[in-house]
Parts: C-alpha cells; sequence; structure tokens
C-alpha cells in the first residue's frame, strides 16, 4: 500500500511537470546556458531551473549499432534495455526498487550513430540518482536471467515487427539503400543475431564505447552548476577515458528505383528517400526551410495538400531530414490504400521534381519562417526537451548561444538560397521507393 501511495504521489509529480512549462523563452534561455566544467574536468551544458524540484539529465555517447560486430547485430539495442537490469552489489530486482522506490526514471536507447540515456529525479533524490546511473553506466552485472529475459522480449518484439508494415519498409529501405554498410544492419538486430549475442559481448560494448572522451552530457532543472560539477564526477568519474577508434565509411544510398514487398494488406505502406546533407553544411537550414515547405510541414506541406487534400490518395505523407553522420538522407513516407499507390507516387516525384526545378514562392518561404520560428518555444517545455537540446548543441557543434541565433538562422534563409539549396538536394531520378503491401500494376 506504502508503494502504491508513493507511486501515485510520483506520478501526481510528473504530471505537475509536464503541465508547467518549465523553459524560458528562447532568447533568455540562451543566457542562462552554462557551460559546468567539474572538478574531475568533465563538461556538461546546464539550464538552470528551480521552478520545480525536478532534475533531467541527458547523456550522448557517439557509437550506435552502426558499430555492432558482424553477425551480432542488435548489440548495442540489447545493452540499452540491461543496463537497469542490475548493477554493483545490486540485482535486477533490487535495482529497479530503488528507481521506483524513489521516483527515478533512467532509460537508455541506441540508435545508428549514437548511444544514450536519459535521467529524470526529484531533486530530494538526486544523490541517489547519479549513484545508480554511475552503477549503470560502470557497473552492469548481466546476469542470466535479465540478459536472457531482455534477449525474449527484444526477439518476441522482432518477430511482431516482422508483420509490420511500417517496420518492414524502413528495415528494407536500409537494407537495399546500404548492402554492404552497417547503416544496412538493422538497429534491433534479428532474432538470430540476438541470440548469438553473449554476455562478453555486452561487457565489451560497455568497456569499449561507454568512454568519457566520446561522452556529451545536457542537464536540466533544479541545480546549480557548484552542484552538478561533483555530481557529474560521481556518475561519469569512473568511465574509461577513452576506447577503441569509430571507424564508418562515408556511404549514399546504393541504387534508386522501386522495391515492392509483397503482402496482402489493404493498406500499403511506403518509404522514399535519398542523399541529404550534414548538419555541418553551411546549406541545412535552407533543406530544413524547403523540407517544411514539401513534406515537413504536417497540413501545410504540398506533399499533404497535393496528396491528401485535393486528391485523398493517403491517409499520411510526410518527409524529414535525417542527417546521420556518415549518409545523411532525406527520407519521407505515406500510407494508402494499395490500389491507389502508383498514383501516390506520381505525385510525390512530380513535387519533388517542381521543388527541385525551383518552384518556391515567397509566400511559402514567410510561411514556413513564420511556423517554423514560432514553434521553436514549444521544444523546450520541459527539463526532457531542455537538457536534449543541450547535448544536440554539444554533438553537431552548434555553439553555447544556439539558441538565441537559431530563429535568426531560419529568418537568413532567402528564396535564392531555397532554390539553390532545392536543386542541389531533391531528384525525382534518385528516390529510392519501397512499398509494403500489394499494389496491383507495380513492378519492383
Amino acid at each position: 500500500m506504502m508503494r502504491e501511495r508513493a507511486a501515485g504521489l510520483v506520478l501526481g509529480l510528473w504530471a505537475l511537470a509536464l503541465s508547467v512549462a518549465l523553459a524560458p523563452t528562447p532568447a533568455d534561455a540562451a543566457s542562462r546556458v552554462e557551460e559546468v566544467v567539474s572538478p574531475g574536468g568533465i563538461r556538461a551544458y546546464l539550464i538552470s531551473e528551480p521552478m520545480l524540484p525536478l532534475l533531467s539529465v541527458s547523456v550522448h555517447f557517439k557509437g550506435g549499432s552502426a558499430l555492432d560486430p558482424p553477425g551480432k547485430a542488435g548489440l548495442a539495442n540489447m545493452v540499452s534495455g540491461l543496463l537497469d537490469e542490475g548493477a554493483g552489489e545490486l540485482d535486477s530486482q533490487a535495482f529497479r526498487t530503488e528507481l521506483e522506490d524513489r521516483a527515478v526514471r533512467l532509460s537508455f536507447e541506441a540508435g545508428r550513430d549514437e548511444f544514450t540515456g536519459s535521467l529524470k529525479t526529484l531533486t530530494e533524490h538526486r544523490q541517489r540518482a547519479f549513484e545508480l546511473l554511475r552503477l549503470a553506466l560502470t557497473e552492469p552485472r548481466f546476469d542470466e536471467e535479465p540478459v536472457e529475459r531482455i534477449r525474449s522480449q527484444i526477439q518476441a518484439d522482432l518477430r511482431r515487427r516482422s508483420e509490420d508494415p511500417g517496420y518492414v519498409a524502413s528495415q528494407t529501405w536500409f537494407e537495399t539503400a546500404f548492402p554492404d554498410h552497417p547503416y544496412g544492419r538493422p538497429v534491433r538486430g534479428t532474432v538470430e543475431s540476438v541470440a548469438a549475442i553473449g554476455t562478453q559481448d555486452l561487457r565489451r560494448f560497455v568497456q569499449d564505447r561507454l568512454v568519457r572522451d566520446q561522452m556529451t552530457i545536457g542537464v536540466a532543472g533544479d541545480i546549480t552548476a557548484a552542484e552538478l560539477g561533483p555530481l557529474l564526477d560521481l556518475a561519469f568519474g569512473d568511465l574509461p577515458a577513452d576506447g577503441p577508434p569509430i571507424e564508418v565509411e562515408a556511404a549514399v544510398p546504393a541504387v534508386s528505383g522501386t522495391v515492392v514487398v509483397r503482402k496482402p494488406l489493404p493498406q500499403s505502406q511506403v518509404m522514399f528517400g535519398e542523399g541529404g546533407l550534414m548538419r555541418s553544411d553551411p546549406d541545412y537550414y535552407a533543406a530544413y526551410v524547403a523540407n517544411h515547405i514539401l513534406g515537413g510541414g504536417g497540413f501545410t506541406s504540398r506533399l499533404t495538400d497535393e496528396v491528401r487534400e485535393k486528391r485523398g490518395l493517403a491517409y499520411s505523407v510526410y518527409s524529414y531530414l535525417y542527417p546521420t553522420e556518415f549518409a545523411p538522407l532525406w527520407l519521407g513516407g505515406a500510407g494508402t490504400d494499395s490500389v491507389r499507390v502508383g498514383e501516390s507516387l506520381e505525385i510525390i516525384r512530380a513535387e519533388v521534381a517542381r521543388i527541385a526545378a525551383g518552384d518556391i514562392s515567397a509566400e511559402e518561404l514567410d510561411d514556413a519562417k513564420t511556423y517554423l520560428t514560432g514553434s521553436f518555444p514549444l521544444r523546450l517545455t520541459s527539463n526532457d526537451q531542455i537538457a536534449g537540446m543541450l547535448v544536440g548543441m554539444q554533438v553537431h557543434d552548434l555553439g553555447i548561444d544556439y539558441i538565441d541565433l537559431r530563429n535568426d538562422l531560419i529568418e537568413a534563409v532567402t528564396l535564392e538560397d531555397l532554390r539553390r539549396v532545392a536543386a542541389r538536394l531533391y531528384d525525382p531520378e534518385a528516390l529510392l521507393t519501397v512499398v509494403v503491401g500489394d499494389p496491383p500494376g507495380l513492378e519492383g
């Protein structure tokens, strides 16, 4: 009963945190971003916000599933599911109980280029929360029971996803685009590759990849710089200083054209894409605006207007920039009635060709700027979002004043910039399209 009451209190506090905008305006936030250097030399970006007794930490390590060993795809993902399943002297149940009793939320996630962690805690429990984070990162147990339980959960999830059209479309796209590159391997692995992962593989990943010279930290919430420094040393000071180099070759999608994965579905899932721009590219902001106009602007985008609103061809259609570290991409997707897939693809290619040819109006540019600048503060309304933003600012070398400058960078994009970048970015002939479903008359 006591634990139920504690859980209710925790949920109430987290609900309060979600209901209150913790972040200042972007201009104010920029002046409050501090670079904290711990006594042990560990660096982090911090925005101190004492409005509520809550604290969020985001940690990013370079090197994700792209570094999984051959035949053991899914290693990084499996580690992410096990770090909070026992560490130090605490077995899985004891570790999870400590997290729950203190209202600490600790989670990890693996991507293609990164391995990330998220810590959320009440101020009164932050000392123990940072101690638990240290244990998870430096002394994970990898006991047999949780290892086999998490392995079974991952494999069950993979079997379920094998019937999910969106997952199949995404994985087929990457396998086709990058047949001889690590990006072609599934982040979550396969049933067979996950079965091949042993305890030594898990320990090797932690030893090699969770290292300080590949680490970036963002912190937001009820803590000062002076208070944060010693806690950074507590949580991260015992990590190895460095590890093996990250060696992944740069790549571009290997082929274009259409691939059809036949499944007897009334609704087909479509994924399309081609090469994109690096986040560090000087044209990135112009590309960001161009994508908003084409497919990133929700119901205001051209793809939605032409494919969904005017013709009713799809129930969803969208696009986005995906600036991976070694093969930046522009990607999109659509869900449509199988009998109308061919017509939908014709419209999508036509709109890609139209924007590539420079058919962009000043009104579209103004509307995009208004939305992108006006909606930016909504990305800074919780400690979690702020901590993640602070990490991104460092990972992409955007500068400590990025929050203040970001909207100016959007406003600086001209119509000439858009047309130049659109011609550089978009090529309907280079599109690789994957369709999962049973579209009549469509070959691939």
